[in-house]
């Protein structure tokens, strides 16, 4: 039978489809594309994207030019733009303001590898480290109140036709919906428990152990109780922290081999199935009036998401605001958390 589950943290509902139950094998991963052409993001090529934002680099090396490890540019194509003010007005009873942002891509790698899951670890190290250094930065501009970080894996997913590893930072003048329920769940948790509820699931889901994928010194990725989408992995820190911009250097070598070994799995398991993954982290703190969100470094936990694009959302999910899943968290954890990888 169906089994409806409540998401803790938001309250939405999701349905468990156990009579469409899926295995890895019934889901058929398909990453045709149009054809690639020349790569703009491989080494050697730096002047086929616009300047270079920030990088990692060999000595004696300069910008734009080859020796780069890890280089951030700026989207050709930006859905947001940083010149300009705001400009917050109303046009009747609608708020509107100027598309001000910033939107920067993240090339992962000097070679043309498409997939994350097939870097180094050392490679993801600089990855990760990459983005603590442009949210921090971004973070200065007080037109901003939240930087996202995402990566779009394959033609399905929204990778464009270049299959080059790259993620991307979209810095926005207001909060991503989908964040600020987050937030508000947790804070009303927060207020009723006083306890994180992330905190809180992490504990469950380590007394429990049937839903874990990993269980690392200082991360673990488990599949959520009320997953959207079959094998929806989620990785997050054992100890409490609001921001991902406050990882220590070890914390970042630990995160990386969680990912590599998370992507490898669902690579593996799923062959190769273009993937979403997303950071949420806790907004920019900038104090607006007396009463200020004063708990946010407790109740808030920052998280990845990965999200493999097995099945489409269609009417029903659209017009309900419910997901629909044909593989229950469980089995998914359970067939990753046994694939053999080596």
């Amino acid at each position: 039978m169906p089994e409806l589950r409540r998401d803790p943290i938001i309250g939405r509902w999701i349905i468990i489809s156990t009579e469409r139950a899926k295995r890895p094998n019934d889901f058929v991963s398909s990453q045709e594309s149009p054809p690639e052409g020349e790569c703009p993001f491989c080494e050697g090529r730096e002047e086929k994207t616009p300047p270079e934002i920030f990088a990692f680099r060999k000595p004696n090396t300069v910008k734009d030019k080859p020796g780069w490890e890890v280089r951030v540019v700026p989207s050709i194509a930006p859905i947001l733009r940083i010149e300009g003010n705001l400009n917050r007005h109303g046009v009747g009873m609608y708020d509107v303001m100027n598309g001000i942002g910033a939107h920067e891509v993240v090339i992962e790698t000097p070679q043309h590898i498409a997939n994350m899951a097939d870097l180094p670890e050392e490679q993801i190290v600089k990855v990760f480290l990459a983005y603590i250094e442009r949210i921090i930065d971004l973070g200065r501009d007080m037109r901003f109140k939240y930087v996202l970080v995402f990566k779009n894996y394959g033609w399905i997913a929204g990778g464009g036709r270049v299959k080059h590893s790259r993620s991307q930072l979209m810095a926005m003048p207001v909060n991503p919906k989908r964040v600020k329920e987050e937030l508000l769940g947790a804070k009303n948790y927060f207020e009723f428990k006083d306890r994180c509820i992330f905190c809180d699931i992490i504990r469950q889901e380590l007394d429990s152990g049937e839903r874990i994928i990993m269980d690392s010194d200082g991360i673990i990725a488990f599949a959520p109780f009320a997953s959207r989408f079959p094998f929806e992995t989620w990785i997050i820190p054992k100890h409490h922290s609001a921001d991902f911009i406050n990882l220590k250097r070890q914390e970042v070598f630990e995160l990386a081999k969680v990912v590599k070994q998370v992507l490898l799995k669902i690579k593996k398991a799923l062959n190769d199935p273009p993937y979403n993954y997303i950071i949420h982290t806790a907004p920019f703190r900038i104090p607006k009036k007396p009463g200020y969100w004063k708990t946010l470094d407790e109740d808030y936990h920052w998280h990845i998401e990965i999200i493999p694009r097995l099945t489409r959302v269609a009417g029903f999910e659209w017009g309900s605001g419910f997901y629909i899943n044909p593989t229950p968290p469980e089995e998914a954890a359970k067939y990753l958390r046994e694939l053999d990888i080596s």
